[in-house]
């Protein structure tokens, strides 16, 4: 008689700043999870709208972030997630808040998905609210007894991750692959749904830059596409 192996899908949690960082950090790799069965969640920490404004008004700018929430929908949609939540922090401007009320929203959201392997951005982008969210998340998964999660992964954000002056913070270092060869159409349509987001080429966060990001990522380790991740926790287990 042969025993029925159970196979334990993991929780996944992209915990990203604003709508489309997500899916330029790790589309394809979300996607891979979904085809595997896994849960995944995705939390857009800020609105994404009101940077450029003088005064943030988001009631006048009512109608631009529902469009926005709209397209992160659907853009996650193409790749299978039906869970994405929204803090509504104000857009390129979480260093005017206490780091505790940004880490009280990623705790919220942790402990309604108790997830088992996190995404997030690296701390030395040179976008401001990434490095605000890589440091709220890992304030907020410190590695107490009995935590669900076992890896957390920094992602690369093309026009923040590569632009930030070197010597300023520590570079980005990839040294986790993901093969995704067989998402990358994905990935790459998904992010055709942000248009409104997107920059045309040579712009580092165009169509064409990205799979080109993808590819060259791959050819580093010897596969077609892939996506590069910093490794900042792993624990296994025991038996």
């Amino acid at each position: 008689m042969t025993n029925k192996i159970e196979i334990n899908n993991e929780r996944v949690a992209i915990i990203a700043a604003h709508p489309d960082d997500e899916i330029l950090g790790c589309g394809g790799t979300i996607a891979k999870h979904i085809n595997k069965g896994d849960d995944v969640a995705v939390l857009i920490m800020a609105e994404g709208i009101t940077s450029r404004d003088t005064d943030r008004n988001t009631e006048a700018r009512q109608g631009a972030l529902q469009h926005l929430t709209d397209t992160a929908r659907q853009a996650n949609k193409k790749l299978g997630v039906s869970h994405v939540e929204f803090g509504g922090l104000p857009d390129n401007r979480l260093d005017s808040m206490d780091l505790l009320d940004v880490v009280k929203v990623v705790e919220s959201f942790l402990d309604q998905f108790q997830p088992t392997i996190i995404y997030t951005h690296c701390g030395s982008d040179l976008n401001i609210d990434h490095r605000i969210v890589s440091q709220a998340v890992s304030t907020a998964t410190r590695p107490l007894p009995n935590s669900s999660v076992h890896s957390i992964l920094h992602f690369e954000v093309p026009s923040s991750t590569e632009w930030q002056t070197p010597g300023a913070y520590p570079t980005f270092v990839p040294n986790w692959f993901v093969g995704i060869e067989n998402t990358l159409t994905q990935k790459l349509e998904s992010l055709a749904i942000y248009e409104q987001e997107m920059r045309d080429w040579p712009h580092a966060r165009s169509i064409k830059a990205l799979e080109h990001l993808a590819k060259w990522r791959g050819a580093s380790i010897g596969l077609n596409a892939a996506e590069a991740f910093s490794l900042a926790r792993h624990i296994t287990p025991e038996d």
